[in-house]
């Protein structure tokens, strides 16, 4: 919004005006700093709509009341200023920053949160008109925050939308899923971990039933053995399909998605100021147009953009190298919104919820802009230093030989990781007496529920279910238990009632012995073990119900208590320089 589009001819950037509120102890805008109100701001209707830049432009010549406006026309001073306007206002205590505004980036952009602590209302509605927003179905929560822990996948699309974008190349595609972080926010909101997802990796992409304009669902057939860049984009695939791609890979529920494209870059990094970036070397890209020393650097805009496209001048030249950068990139990002001087801007933060929003594209379960001040709000007591950046560990592609194009999960590596985002299980150290009082309670209740007799195999009487593992799991297990572990009283009970998040073993009191042999056989932690409060009767079995985290019978199912060794990692209060 200039000047100009509000009605008003001296220029005058409206995050200049934001004054603090003593009776509120929040900013608020008052375009006229003499107190008297022009006619900038927007009208209501009689049905109290109010207009926005969006949705109603001819309303922009209405008045609006500023707070202490009406009380000045009385003759009465506001709370705190003298009757002939001339005293000072006395302020309240700083708001803190939680308190303030919040804005989370992630991805190449594509994950921006905008909350605002008792802004305007029209400023709101013009927030919210300029958010875009995609139905994904049942791929995604209509909570904007669910219980427990919760995933939010950021995307980063390649499509060359916007001014001076078409140069960079395949101006006329739909664009890709070209850089995804999966957040996972853990259930006591105290840390999150970011894995990024190579675009080049190759994987399966399930059926996508997909909202089309006229309102009816499209379905998208499914794909093996193809990169996952491709779930986005191709063939019609909306961000919905890239979610449930992400949730067949991982075993992982994404419950949210946010995405923006190459403008993001540009916009975001320019009006937080420019982001700090550090070199080991001296870069000069003729293909990315990058040019910097070595050392440390303030980039924006178009050089914000080259800096996260870069990937001939770093490492070995691919993307995997790349996210390293762009995870440099990201990182420094948050600790400059989290910093006194953006947070003590008015400008400043008024520019980055204009440029967020602008830039968002979400799923409807966080299409306004109160939705996403309640997710803004979780966020936000997250410290940088418990959001550990992660890569999905992989491997180069067999099949492709000596080309090492692309790459595959590393089988053992990624497993061991996507079992320990499921558990919930942080990368970072989080030292908080309650979390420690919370896991010796936990040591505690495992040794009561391990510690004790075993059953011998053949005694042990178990019925399997499938709830959520891939389809067949629950034969194959059954086929496991009784031909290699003589586990001979064991069933097939097909499909479970519903899905579980990760798999359990529901047992009686008086199967206590059973449960413990059974949890030795699978590798099954305590937080899988479930004791019922009444005995079995007779033959009654114990239930196993297989969870996303079942990969393969033989493999332990608990997750482990680390991250597995030479996993690239690194938390977000950490400044690295690119290689």
């Amino acid at each position: 919004m200039d000047a100009q589009s509000r009605g008003r001819a001296d220029e005058v950037d409206p995050a200049d005006q934001w004054v603090l509120n003593p009776e509120t102890g929040t900013y608020e805008l008052r375009l006229n700093p003499s107190g008297t109100q022009s006619n900038s701001g927007p009208s209501r209707s009689s049905t109290g709509r109010v207009s926005t830049r969006k949705n109603d432009q001819s309303e922009r010549s209405g008045r609006r009341e500023v707070p202490g406006q009406r009380n000045r026309r009385a003759g009465k001073a506001p709370a705190g200023e003298s009757p002939d306007g001339q005293g000072r206002r006395k302020r309240k205590p700083k708001a803190t920053r939680k308190k303030k505004v919040l804005l989370w980036t992630g991805g190449v952009m594509g994950f921006v949160l905008v909350v605002g602590s008792g802004g305007a209302y029209w400023l709101y509605q013009h927030f919210n008109g300029n958010i875009n927003t995609v139905d994904v179905g049942d791929a995604g929560s209509k909570s904007s925050v669910p219980d427990g822990a919760f995933n939010i996948l950021v995307i980063g699309t390649d499509k060359r939308t916007g001014a001076g974008n078409a140069g960079y190349g395949d101006a006329g595609s739909e664009g890709h899923a070209d850089t995804n972080i999966l957040f996972h926010v853990s259930a006591d909101r105290t840390n999150a971990t970011a894995m990024s997802i190579p675009r080049d990796m190759i994987t399966d992409i399930p059926a996508c039933p997909t909202k089309q304009k006229d309102g009816s669902t499209k379905t998208v057939p499914g794909e093996k053995n193809v990169r996952f860049n491709t779930s986005l984009g191709q063939e019609g695939r909306d961000p919905g399909c890239t979610m449930r791609t992400v949730k067949k890979l991982t075993g992982l529920t994404v419950d949210h998605f946010m995405m923006a494209d190459f403008n993001a870059v540009k916009q975001l990094s320019t009006a937080v100021g420019g982001v700090k970036v550090c070199l080991e070397k001296p870069v000069n890209d003729p293909k990315s147009h990058l040019k910097l020393p070595a050392g440390q650097s303030v980039v924006k805009g178009e050089q914000a953009l080259a800096f996260v496209r870069t990937r001939h001048s770093f490492g070995n030249e691919s993307d995997l190298d790349r996210i390293k950068q762009q995870q440099q990139f990201i990182g420094s990002m948050i600790r400059q919104m989290k910093s006194d001087d953006t947070l003590g801007s008015p400008t400043k933060m008024y520019g980055l919820a204009d440029a967020a929003t602008k830039a968002l594209t979400v799923d409807s379960g966080i299409g306004s802009i109160k939705k996403l001040t309640d997710l803004a709000q979780v966020l936000g007591k997250i410290d940088a230093k418990n959001i550990t950046f992660a890569t999905l560990p992989v491997i180069d592609n067999p099949a492709e030989g000596k080309n090492h194009i692309t790459v595959v999960p590393d089988p053992t590596k990624a497993d061991a990781l996507f079992a320990m985002m499921r558990a919930d299980t942080s990368l970072t150290e989080v030292k908080k007496k309650k979390e420690a009082d919370a896991k010796s309670a936990a040591a505690a209740e495992e040794a009561a529920r391990l510690n004790g007799p075993r059953a011998k195999s053949s005694d042990v009487r178990v019925t399997v279910l499938n709830g959520g593992a891939a389809a067949g799991s629950a034969g194959v297990m059954v086929t496991w238990l009784q031909n290699q572990q003589g586990v001979l009283k064991s069933s097939n009970g097909s499909n479970a009632p519903q899905k579980v998040p990760a798999t359990v073993l529901t047992y009686a009191p008086n199967q206590a012995d059973q449960a413990r042999k059974l949890a030795d056989l699978l590798g099954l932690g305590a937080s899988a073990l479930k004791p019922g409060t009444k005995d079995a009767v007779g033959k009654e079995p114990m239930v196993l119900t297989l969870g996303p985290d079942f990969k393969q019978a033989g493999s332990p199912i608990a997750a482990p208590a680390k991250a597995p060794e030479g996993i690239q990692k690194v938390e977000a209060d950490k400044s690295v320089c690119a290689k």
